[in-house]
C-alpha cells in the first residue's frame, strides 16, 4: 500500500524540483524529505531519486510515480471536497492570500465576517503577489487567493483553476498637491511624460503593466523609486519625489499633501479570486468567496 504523505513529498518535490524547494512547500526540514523519499523508495523497491550535481533528480521510475501521485491527491482533493459538501459544513482549515492592498481592503472584513459565521473554519491567510499565488494554488499549498489582472494586461491562468470576479478596481494618478495638474478634473497619461514615476518591484506585474500602459501612450517612464506598498508609494508623492498610480481598493486614508486625478481614458484593474476545480464542491470555499464578494460590494 502506498503511502499518502510519502506520495504527496514526491509530488513537492517533482513541481518544485529540489529538496529543499519540497520541504519549504511541505513545511517540513530537508531531512523529513529525504527519509519520506528513503522510505517510499524501499516501499516501492525502486530507485526514484538520483544525485544531479548537488541536488537530485528524478528517475523514470520517479517521474512515472509523480504522476501518479498528482492524480492521487487531486482524487483526495476530490474526496474530501465531496464529503464536506455531503456534510454541508464549514469547517475544517482553509489558506488563502491576497496581494497586500486587497489584503488590506479586504481581508478585515471579510476574514471577521466568515469567523463569525462559521465559527468552526479555521482560516489562515498571507500576502502575495499574483503569480506566486496562483502557484500555490495550483501546488495545493494555497485553497484560495485574490489575485488582480488590469484591463489591458490580463493574466492567464493555468488549468484545473476556477474564478469568481469580486470587483473593477478603478486607478487614479497621485501627484504631489504642488502639481501643475494637481486641480484638473481628469488627466492623461501622456501628460505625465517628464516626472518621475514611484512604481512597484521589478519584475512585478503591476510594475510591467504600468511599462507597457505608459510606452503604449508614447511615454518612456522615468522610474524613480521603488516600493511594494500603495501607502508606501502615496508617502513618497506626498514627499514631492514623483508620481503613482493609486488604485481605490486599499488607498485610504491618502495622506495629506497627495491629489489624486483620474484618468481621461479609465484605468481599472479587476480583482478576483481563484482555487482549484477539484475543490470546488467544498462548502468552506462557497463560504469564503461569498464573504470575500460582501468585502468588495463595501468598497467605494
Amino acid at each position: 500500500m502506498l503511502n499518502l504523505e510519502r506520495l504527496r513529498t514526491l509530488d513537492a518535490l517533482a513541481r518544485h524540483g529540489s529538496v529543499s524547494g519540497a520541504a519549504a512547500a511541505l513545511h517540513i526540514t530537508t531531512s523529513a524529505v529525504s527519509q519520506q523519499l528513503a522510505k517510499l523508495e524501499r516501499e516501492v523497491g525502486q530507485q526514484l531519486l538520483a544525485k544531479n550535481g548537488r541536488g537530485v533528480r528524478l528517475t523514470d521510475a520517479g517521474r512515472l510515480l509523480a504522476e501518479h501521485a498528482g492524480r492521487i491527491l487531486s482524487q483526495v482533493e476530490l474526496a474530501q471536497s465531496d464529503l464536506e459538501a455531503q456534510r454541508g459544513q464549514v469547517v475544517g482549515e482553509l489558506r488563502l492570500s491576497a496581494f497586500p492592498t486587497a489584503a488590506r481592503g479586504l481581508f478585515p472584513t471579510a476574514l471577521a465576517a466568515l469567523r463569525a459565521d462559521h465559527p468552526a473554519l479555521r482560516v489562515r491567510s498571507c500576502e502575495l503577489e499574483p503569480e506566486n499565488a496562483i502557484a500555490a494554488v495550483v501546488r495545493g499549498d494555497l485553497d484560495l487567493a485574490v489575485v488582480l489582472d488590469w484591463y489591458n494586461k490580463p493574466m492567464a491562468l493555468p488549468e484545473g483553476l476556477v474564478k469568481a470576479s469580486l470587483l473593477d478596481d478603478p486607478a487614479d494618478v497621485a501627484m504631489p498637491a504642488g502639481h501643475p495638474l494637481a486641480g484638473r478634473d481628469e488627466v492623461d497619461l501622456a501628460e505625465f511624460a517628464e516626472d518621475e514615476w514611484i512604481t512597484w518591484g521589478e519584475g512585478e506585474f503591476c510594475h510591467e503593466w504600468l511599462m507597457f500602459t505608459l510606452r503604449s501612450r508614447g511615454v518612456e517612464p522615468i522610474v524613480g523609486h521603488r516600493a511594494g506598498e500603495t501607502h508606501t508609494q502615496l508617502q513618497l508623492v506626498a514627499a514631492g519625489l514623483g508620481v503613482c498610480i493609486a488604485p481605490l481598493l486599499g488607498r485610504h486614508p491618502t495622506p495629506p499633501g497627495v491629489v489624486t486625478v483620474p484618468l481621461r481614458q479609465r484605468v481599472r484593474r479587476h480583482v478576483y479570486v481563484v482555487w482549484r476545480a477539484d475543490a470546488d464542491r467544498r462548502p468552506s470555499i462557497r463560504a469564503a468567496v461569498e464573504s470575500l464578494r460582501a468585502a468588495a460590494r463595501r468598497v467605494g
